[in-house]
């Protein structure tokens, strides 16, 4: 199992539709991945590690698929619709990781 992390960097004045995000667009990547995608989770930042201190990320996203290969055959046919999604929630760009899950 891999997890595909989409991390969006907290910075001020940043625009970021959380509703958006969560309602539409996470909704048309599971629908477009179908079967590839296992399941998704969407996270808002609220705090970093130390008191007081922001999130480090506004949201992110974490897909979980059956291989790095099952990603790939499922995101890549849409990823110019998904990626092209993007604007219309935030105007930051996304850190992707891509990992193994060793404990789930």
């Amino acid at each position: 199992m891999i997890k595909v992390s989409v991390m969006y960097p907290n910075v001020p004045g940043a625009r970021f539709d959380h509703e958006y995000y969560r309602d539409k667009h996470m909704p048309m990547v599971k629908a477009r991945m179908g079967d590839s995608c296992k399941s998704y989770t969407v996270d808002k930042g609220v705090a970093g590690g130390a008191p007081g201190a922001p999130a480090t990320y506004v949201a992110m996203c974490h897909l979980f698929c059956d291989s790095v290969d099952a990603f790939q055959a499922g995101f890549g046919p849409h990823a110019k619709e998904i990626m092209g999604d993007i604007q219309n929630y935030t105007d930051l760009a996304p850190v992707i990781q891509i990992s193994d899950v060793v404990v789930g």
